[in-house]
């Protein structure tokens, strides 16, 4: 093995597909998957890799010292993809200490540890911490986040990011821990956990549920494939600037009502169902608390530095996106049901 590599949340939406490419693109690395497998992490989105001979799981919390203390001895990282967070807003606005538990408290421990193991031995070695275009606030009708925009958190969620990334700088400025940082917009695609707009919208369409949307729906998002962003952490952990922040985006604006109403399109026409129909779910609530108005990503230094830049049209990859859905039926309802809790006591506590 070349190369024995951390990633942290492994078993989330994000993770699991930055998992998938790195045992498959990488057979001469060692990844080691750690995951507390806390309600959003599900063995079952990697059933597919989790025998092959560079893959391992690990489950504990990242802000448990001493266990990150032991995996750090065991296995001698070369390298931390950080992407262990609790992520969703709704969520931090109802328990915010919970995100600082994990997001600021378990960022910090990692790097403390990491900075324990390769203190003099820094080459080589490269901590990469994975963030939010969130971190940067809200936008009015024009511009976009560069890496120079000003922090202006609005959540608990995006605060708690805002801080860990602040102390992921810190400690290169500080310590001269060698890390990577990237930032980016909303991602979409397969394993997606069903409380996000998207999964949660074709859950309700195909069972003929109101589709929640907030307020108007005027919000805009940057939307990218997830596949496209586990590239891209691929590109930016292998060829990215020490210290250096990079924006991944999609450069791919749309307002959450036009989403949902593209998304009945392509819903009635994989059921089979007349136009118009699924649209008529549509159900507006009382909007966020704090929702913040218009994100976008400039990702131009992401691709004039490292060449990266996105696969798919918008509507080719939701297309995509509702097709696996609707061919992996018994995932869904898995994650809808709870029992995808019990696959990691079936396949990973009998080894």
């Amino acid at each position: 093995m070349k190369r024995t590599l951390l990633v942290t949340g492994g078993a989330g939406f994000i993770g699991s597909h930055v998992v998938r490419l790195f045992v498959n693109k990488y057979p001469d690395y060692r990844i080691v998957n750690l995951d507390a497998l806390t309600y959003a992490g599900n063995l079952e989105n990697l059933a597919d890799i989790q025998d092959k001979p560079n893959y391992v799981f690990e489950k504990g919390d990242i802000t448990d010292e001493a266990r990150i203390d032991g995996l750090f001895a065991k296995y001698q990282f070369d390298g931390v993809i950080h992407l262990a967070a609790e992520s969703h807003v709704d969520r931090s606005i109802m328990d915010p200490l919970a995100f600082i538990k994990t997001n600021v408290l378990g960022t910090a421990t990692l790097l403390n540890v990491a900075r324990k193991y390769w203190k003099g031995q820094e080459e080589g070695k490269r901590f990469y911490h994975v963030s939010t275009d969130e971190v940067y606030g809200s936008l009015g009708e024009e511009g976009l986040f560069t890496e120079e925009t000003a922090y202006d958190p609005r959540s608990p969620y995006s605060a708690s990011k805002a801080s860990s990334d602040h102390f992921v700088k810190a400690y290169y400025h500080t310590y001269h821990l060698p890390v990577v940082l990237s930032n980016c917009s909303n991602n979409y695609g397969s394993h997606h956990f069903p409380e996000k707009l998207i999964p949660l919208a074709i859950h309700n369409i195909k069972n003929s549920k109101p589709v929640p949307v907030y307020g108007k729906g005027e919000n805009v998002r940057d939307w990218l494939f997830v596949e496209d962003h586990a590239r891209a952490i691929d590109t930016i952990f292998h060829n990215g600037r020490l210290g250096e922040t990079y924006n991944i985006g999609g450069f791919n604006e749309w307002k959450n009502i036009d989403l949902i109403h593209l998304l009945c399109k392509i819903m009635d026409e994989k059921l089979g169902r007349a136009p118009g129909t699924s649209a008529q779910l549509i159900t507006f609530v009382k909007d966020r608390a704090g929702h913040d108005l218009r994100y976008a990503i400039d990702a131009t230094k992401l691709n004039q530095e490292l060449g990266w830049s996105p696969s798919l049209q918008f509507e080719e990859g939701l297309e995509k996106t509702v097709a696996w859905y609707l061919a992996n039926e018994q995932w869904l309802e898995h994650v809808t049901s709870g029992a995808y809790q019990q696959y990691y006591q079936e396949q990973y506590t009998q080894r």
